[in-house]
């Protein structure tokens, strides 16, 4: 029983080399401009995230005429990143110990008033649920 040659399809044909010789390499297409660094180009730099906007325009809604140097705003910032991640972290443990899956307005506001104390708590409370009830409407 003879062994038939199986066709394949048009552009796969095998080249037959002689014995001993490397095939030749292939043309490579151009890299993509994602993976490698082009000639002249800067990469650009990733921003690091800052309260100092924010902290600059409350300060001028409370004193139009008062600026900052860049030393306090530093220690604004610092401040306002520890306050964040003690707020963070208790309402990730009220979360844990009401054994729900999310952190809600509910935790927030439950960890304000444990985190911060008297009346500062009572208008973080108030101007919490001021902003979360705009945001709701729109």
């Amino acid at each position: 029983m003879a062994l038939k040659a199986e066709k394949k399809p048009a552009g796969e044909e095998e080249e037959e080399m002689p014995a001993g010789k490397k095939p030749k390499a292939e043309k490579r297409l151009p890299a993509s401009r994602e993976g490698g660094k082009e000639k002249g180009k800067k990469k650009a730099k990733k921003g690091v995230e800052t309260y100092k906007n924010y902290i600059f325009k409350v300060l001028k809604q409370v004193h139009p005429d008062i600026g900052i140097s860049s030393k306090a705003m530093s220690i604004m910032n610092s401040f306002t990143n520890d306050i964040f991640e003690k707020l963070v972290q208790e309402a990730a443990r009220l979360t844990r110990y009401n054994k729900k899956p999310t952190i809600t307005s509910r935790e927030i506001q439950t960890s304000v008033r444990l985190v911060l104390h008297g009346e500062l708590a009572k208008h973080a409370v108030f101007e919490g649920a001021k902003a979360v009830t705009k945001f709701t409407t729109n």
